[in-house]
């Protein structure tokens, strides 16, 4: 096997080198009525490459726009990433696409390089296996989405609660121990490394 990415065991700022996917899609209700009409979502999930935290997003639809929003919002949360790693998906690439041809305009430039100046790595296309650790993030997050909800269509609002809360169950799970006495139960987590900088 390849030695692990420099980038995934150097210590680096909290959402400095993040992993993105999507996972679903997944039915909400607009309202709470009986009748009401269901729509699609799916989740964007972003994950600190060296610690394993994942901040998860909704989003409305596949397309490139939505996926901006979508980062946009991580950003106002997380911070700016030096370094984006996703797989080749059309949402991705075009979302790549849009940002450079953004950057390329001088007014456009001097308005978003202090907004999103970052880099971003696509994976070779068909090889999900570079990906790994973002889809092993998506299949955590449809675990405990499927032991939930089971089969009942959620309203927006309790998506998204569920989301965040599943989003602080991911970010509770340990790393390692705290220290090496055998009698303290004590471990790092994503989340700790998350409160502490």
């Amino acid at each position: 096997m390849a030695d692990v990415p420099s980038y995934r065991v150097q210590p680096h700022r909290p959402f400095s080198h993040v992993g993105m996917d999507y996972g679903g899609p997944f039915l909400v209700k607009g309202h709470r009525r009986q009748n009401a009409l269901s729509c699609k979502v799916y989740l964007a999930l972003f994950i600190w490459m060296s610690v394993k935290a994942v901040h998860l997003e909704i989003v409305s639809d596949l397309s490139t726009d939505a996926f901006l929003a979508a980062l946009d919002r991580f950003v106002a949360r997380r911070g700016i990433p030096s370094n984006l790693y996703s797989d080749c998906g059309t949402n991705y690439v075009g979302a790549a696409r849009q940002l450079k041809s953004l950057f390329r305009d001088a007014k456009a430039q001097d308005r978003l390089s202090s907004h999103l100046n970052c880099t971003w790595h696509f994976n070779p296309p068909a090889a999900p296996h570079f990906g790994s650790i973002w889809e092993a993030g998506i299949k955590s997050v449809k675990f405990h989405l499927k032991h939930v909800i089971g089969q009942q269509v959620l309203t927006y609002e309790e998506f998204y609660t569920l989301t965040t809360r599943i989003e602080g169950i991911l970010n509770s799970r340990p790393i390692t121990p705290s220290s090496s006495d055998p009698h303290d139960l004590n471990a790092l987590t994503p989340g700790q490394r998350l409160l502490c900088i």
